[in-house]
Formats: C-alpha cells, structure tokens, sequence
C-alpha cells in the first residue's frame, strides 16, 4: 500500500513536509482540533500525551515556517497489532479543500505498513460527519480495499446525552 509519488509531490507544493509530531507541536495540534468544530475536543494536556506517546502512529503536515497545519493522530490496537484505528483527522481552515487530509492519511498507513505491518484500518465517524465519511470511503476505494461500518457506541452509551452514535469503519484487509 503507497500513496503514489504525484500526489505526495503536489502536498508538498503547498505546505513544506510531512513529519511526525513532536511534543511541541500538542498546543497547535489542539488549536485545529479546536478550531474544527466538528471534532470531540480533548484536554490540551491529552494531545502533548499523543505527541509524546502515539507520535510513531501520527503525522502532521507544516507550512513553510514548520508550524503544524493538520494533522492525523492514531494507535495500534493493543488486540490487533496489524490494526491502526484513527483518532482524529484535522486540517487548519485555511488549508482545507486542498486533499492535505487525505495525503496526510496515505502518509501515516504507509508509514504504518512499513514499520510494522498492516492489515486494516479503524475509525469511529458520527453520520453527521460527512466530510470524515467521504475521506474515508475514498481512502478505502484508492487502496481497493472492503470498507465496513456498523454502529460501535449507540449514542445512548454516552453520558452527555447529546452524542450521536459512532459508527465504526472498518477498512481493509490491505
């Protein structure tokens, strides 16, 4: 599984690089997230964690000045160590339409893959959130792989009582 080199080629006309975060990068990571609107906020604290922890598993994209502009963040199922679930997918407004969400994804699989194997994909998607669900379906068709959903959390499951269902997508096997 690789992205191929074009498409690799024209991100990098519009921002600098693809990297792996660093724990100075969780403030700017957290400021998209934030600025999103679409996506479940965590703790400023929990995205330095990531940086800190989960960085082998995540990327971000940097403008020219090296400032994070997107990012993906993801883990290795402790049950499934051939299975990487996405956790959360951003990119900065200004830098939105330009396919950095899909680049970045492709980026951080192939990554993955290499270092350590791969056999699908994860990720949990709320149905209001079509833009996650069109990256990832499209994911899915440029690898030429099955995609699953089914319901993992019923929104009940949640305390808040505002949550809407989380539906899993499994994609893969690759």
């Amino acid at each position: 599984m690789t992205a191929a080199p074009a498409d690799f080629a024209r991100a990098r006309s519009e921002f600098l690089s693809i990297d792996t975060p660093r724990v100075e990068d969780g403030a700017a990571i957290w400021r998209i997230a934030r600025d999103s609107e679409v996506l479940d906020l965590n703790s400023s604290y929990s995205y330095l964690l990531w940086c800190r922890d989960f960085a082998a598993t995540s990327v971000v994209a940097r403008d020219e000045n090296g400032d994070p502009i997107a990012f993906v963040t993801g883990y290795i199922r402790p049950d499934r160590p051939e299975t990487l679930v996405v956790w959360q997918v951003a990119v900065d407004q200004a830098h939105r339409g330009k396919g950095l969400a899909a680049t970045l994804l492709d980026a951080l699989t192939t990554r993955v893959a290499s270092d350590q194997g791969l056999a699908s994909v994860e990720t949990t998607i709320t149905p209001d959130n079509a833009a996650s669900d069109r990256l990832f379906t499209s994911f899915a068709q440029r690898h030429d792989v099955p995609l699953e959903r089914e319901v993992l959390f019923d929104g009940a499951l949640f305390p808040d009582g505002t949550h809407l269902p989380e539906v899993l997508y499994r994609i893969g096997p690759f």
